[in-house]
């Protein structure tokens, strides 16, 4: 399994195919949430090939959005189960990592130690300083995809989703869980005075 090769691969892929409508599932996206899934790792005491196939997993999870808007997760395991083999990842590498990759789907639902992992990174920055600056790359993604217009639409969004979604991990739930519990006051202050 050469996973740097892999990397090398779906970076390059990621870099000159996603569309520019894309200014939150962007390359800057994929490679916070693979750094976040290799420092939460570390805390889980996460290495060699599990770390590996977290990594790839992290590299691969969005790159769907090549292929298609919708199910997103289905068409990166097509990018995954086409590609992967000619890295030396064999079949149950390859359909480990697709299962990582089907965790994140919303509302996420991993079954593993690394799924859960995978999740807390995709949505580390709920509890991050920057959880404002994403969230509004996120908000112009959305805006430019006909998902919604206004502010006050984003924001009562963001309440829904903040106030359903749980970390899964040890160093989630202690690292980033208060943080989030801030923003989502603050989200829904925002709302409150829009009113």
């Amino acid at each position: 399994m050469d996973q740097r090769a892999a990397e090398k691969f779906v970076l390059g892929k990621l870099k000159a195919d996603l569309p520019k409508e894309r200014t939150y599932h962007c390359f800057e996206h994929t490679r916070d949430v693979y750094d976040a899934a290799v420092a939460i790792a570390q805390h889980e005491g996460i290495n060699g090939e599990d770390l590996d196939l977290l990594r790839t997993a992290a590299l691969f999870h969005d790159s769907g959005f090549i292929l298609q808007n919708l199910d997103h997760e289905e068409a990166s395991c097509t990018i995954v189960r086409e590609s992967l083999p000619r890295f030396g990842y064999n079949k149950a590498q390859v359909e480990y990592i697709c299962a990582m990759i089907m965790a994140t789907k919303i509302p996420q639902s991993p079954r593993d130690k690394l799924s859960r992992i995978l999740c807390d990174a995709d949505l580390d920055y709920l509890g991050r300083p920057d959880f404002f600056h994403i969230g509004g790359s996120l908000f112009e993604e959305l805006k430019s995809y006909g998902v919604l217009s206004t502010e006050r639409e984003w924001n009562e969004l963001q309440l829904r989703f903040i106030e359903k979604h749980r970390y899964f991990t040890p160093t989630n739930k202690r690292t980033r869980e208060p943080v989030k519990q801030v923003h989502l006051e603050q989200v829904r202050k925002r709302l409150e005075i829009a009113r």
